[in-house]
């Protein structure tokens, strides 16, 4: 049975893309620093407190779940853009896909008499139609709060991943990501896992930042959550991430509906930031054959 493994925080890419692929999960340890957990909690409190409990068992009844935190928070505009573990989701999904996507952002706190949530696979989000060998994200939580037994750290049956889809865990595979305020749980869509049952007199807090397939429909849909009228201030890297830019050759286009004869038809999601009306339908089959080129040598 694998075990869930504590890695440094300079770990690579490529080693971190090797573990998640064999057990479907790790721990990055001391990633951030406690400046950089204060500066996000003075920026997202004010949000989460506001937040109501979830409405059922599973979003959890003294559970908050708080998101749209691309255009709250620029503490966490940084941490989704964290260059070692977006390289990470980049290296990790890079075999089923052209480009990667925000798939959501999400603070969950877990307060004190919260049950342990159902264990599940994040894939089901959509669905259950996806082909079992197809991993389709890349998924985070931050330690906000030191995770515990106690406080409700999360529930993780490492190498489930790679199990038979009907297989369910049994007890003795279960363990639970402990970690200091400032780690973080990195974990595939296809690992079994939940939130723990918070038995202690303090709220347990982890920012969940999912990364996806450019192709695949996100689960916070970002348009909404940062509309461009938000979105247009940020670096180009990040609106891409977002999801304006194309998902894929001929996914994701639109038409400006403006009147006759005075926008262009057909162009990128760019269009919106930098008024480009580059023919994105050449420059996708270039970098397309430019890959085929390059594996066929």
């Amino acid at each position: 049975m694998s075990k869930l493994q504590y890695l440094k925080a300079t770990t690579s890419a490529k080693k971190i893309a090797a573990v998640l692929k064999s057990d479907g999960a790790l721990i990055l340890e001391d990633v951030l620093s406690p400046t950089d957990l204060t500066h996000l909690k003075a920026e997202i409190m004010p949000y989460v407190h506001a937040t109501a409990t979830g409405a059922d068992q599973f979003s959890g009844d003294k559970t908050t779940r708080t998101g749209a935190l691309v255009a709250r928070s620029p503490a966490c505009r940084d941490i989704v853009m964290h260059g070692p573990v977006l390289a990470a989701a980049r290296t990790f999904l890079k075999p089923y896909c052209g480009r990667i996507q925000l798939h959501l952002t999400q603070l969950i706190r877990i307060k004190p008499g919260q049950k342990r949530q159902v264990l599940h696979r994040d894939r089901l989000a959509w669905g259950g139609y996806l082909p079992a060998d197809l991993e389709p994200q890349f998924n985070t939580i931050w330690a906000v709060t030191d995770f515990t037994t106690e406080n409700g750290a999360t529930q993780l049956v490492p190498g489930s991943n790679n199990w038979d889809p009907k297989r369910t865990a049994n007890s003795n595979e279960i363990e639970y990501a402990e970690m200091k305020a400032g780690s973080v749980l990195i974990y595939s869509g296809s690992v079994i896992h939940g939130g723990g049952a918070n038995v202690s007199e303090a709220d347990r807090m982890g920012l969940n930042i999912a990364y996806s397939l450019a192709w695949l429909r996100q689960e916070e849909n970002q348009y909404l959550s940062c509309p461009p009228q938000i979105a247009k201030d940020f670096e180009p890297d990040l609106q891409e991430l977002l999801g304006y830019a194309m998902g894929s050759f001929a996914l994701g286009y639109f038409t400006p509906p403006l009147p006759a004869g005075e926008g262009p038809e057909v162009v990128s999601p760019r269009f919106l930031f930098d008024g480009s009306v580059k023919d994105w339908q050449s420059n996708l089959y270039d970098q397309t054959a430019a890959k085929a080129a390059e594996g066929a040598m």
